[in-house]
């Protein structure tokens, strides 16, 4: 029996990359998949977003599990659209176990756009997140709801530009969410825990446009940037993420709630 047969999950930015791998893994385990990703471009994010073609691909990887999916094109900044992509799985399935808050966008280069752009997606966009799915998990009987953070929710990075400020304002907002939570549904057995990451080798992160922007960093600073792990790695896979995704909801973890996870090769540490 697999660790979470008969589970439902509902996984945020399902298209590509970390939600993906997500999606892939708690399939692998046993999850039946609710997956929503906006499929549109942002105005204010500089590299390309996730394509309809991707949702449908994560479609396809997640069949090939065996597990079964329900996807739907979703704005987190839009709680009826969300909450319309849920009640489609909600019909499918019959019940909500897992939340998976991973929908985010780095827009590091875009002045006050990006600053309202990446608060509402990576900070109001989890909010929503949470509160459409709480009902749900409580009629269930409790289950777990991870939001996926970043180091950058943990240390004070970023360059002097208001969509790199507010990309790192909103990952330590979330940490607050993630608490407040953690203990407004603890009562009905639901945990909440945040996951932060160090760079994970997807589309967000592995395209020109970052790496224009490490370089402007370089260019404001003077100083070189140490985005260096203490161990041997430069950069993680989403299945590193995801694994540790896979722990936090599953029984092993039943005790633990309220918890900043990083899985970052010792990146905080170093700091």
């Amino acid at each position: 029996m697999a660790p979470l047969d008969g589970k439902v999950a509902f996984i945020t930015g399902a298209a590509r990359g970390q939600g993906r791998a997500e999606a892939l893994k708690l399939a692998s385990d046993g999850a039946n998949i609710i997956a929503v990703d906006i499929c549109e471009q942002i105005a204010s994010v500089p590299y390309p977003l996730a394509t309809a073609d991707d949702l449908a691909e994560t479609v396809n990887l997640v069949e090939d599990t065996g597990a079964r999916i329900v996807a739907r094109q979703a704005d987190v900044r839009d709680r009826e659209s969300l909450e319309q992509a849920l009640q489609a799985g909600l019909d499918a399935f019959g019940g909500l176990d897992i939340v998976v808050a991973n929908a985010g966008i780095a827009p590091m280069q875009s002045g006050e756009a990006g600053w309202l752009d990446v608060i509402d997606v990576n900070l109001t966009g989890v909010f929503h997140t949470i509160e459409v799915t709480r009902y749900p998990l409580t009629e269930r009987g409790g289950g777990a709801i991870v939001l996926i953070s970043s180091v950058m929710g943990l240390v004070g990075g970023g360059s002097d530009d208001s969509g790199s400020i507010g990309y790192a304002a909103a990952k330590h907002g979330m940490v607050g969410l993630m608490r407040v939570y953690a203990n407004l549904l603890a009562p009905h057995g639901i945990r909440v825990n945040s996951i932060h990451p160090a760079g994970v080798g997807t589309p967000m992160i592995e395209n020109e446009f970052i790496q224009r922007w490490l370089q402007d960093v370089v260019t404001q600073t003077g100083k070189p940037v140490d985005m260096g792990n203490a161990l041997p790695v430069e950069i993680l896979d989403p299945d590193d993420t995801a694994n540790a995704v896979a722990f936090l909801v599953s029984d092993a973890a039943r005790y633990i709630t309220g918890v900043t996870l990083p899985v970052d090769a010792g990146y905080i540490n170093k700091r």
